[in-house]
């Protein structure tokens, strides 16, 4: 089973840019597909983006399309969430995720099998 940790949150003001990292260990990160999910406080986990095992396919929620991008590097083992343009809507608490779909992509939470514990972005105005 893969395990995962997430890097790069923090605070930054309204229209500023962060790059989340997510590394993985313990399993070949291609056989995986990826997701980037956030949960604002009081509120259920979204999706927010996803990217298949060799980053040939790549998806966004429609709130962040335009000003979020998924990548990978497979050699290094990580996934990565640019994030530009923020706004205080995007407070939340990131999470990327794993499934064992690396062919396609999934929104759906209940698709991945590991996660890690997440990281804090803080948008103020």
């Amino acid at each position: 089973q893969v395990q995962l940790v997430e890097s790069g949150g923090g605070p930054v003001q309204t229209g500023g840019s962060l790059r989340l990292s997510c590394v993985a260990s313990g399993d070949t990160f291609s056989n995986y597909g990826m997701g980037w999910f956030r949960q604002a406080p009081g509120k259920e986990r979204d999706f927010v983006a996803a990217i298949s095992g060799y980053g040939d396919l790549k998806s966004t929620s429609p709130s962040v399309k335009g000003r979020f991008a998924v990548t990978r590097d497979n050699a290094k083992n990580t996934m990565y969430l640019q994030m530009n343009n923020l706004s205080p809507e995007d407070t939340a608490v990131y999470f990327c995720a794993a499934t064992d779909m690396r062919w396609g992509l999934s929104a759906r939470e209940s698709d991945y099998g590991a996660w890690g514990q997440g990281t804090q972005v803080t948008v103020s105005s």
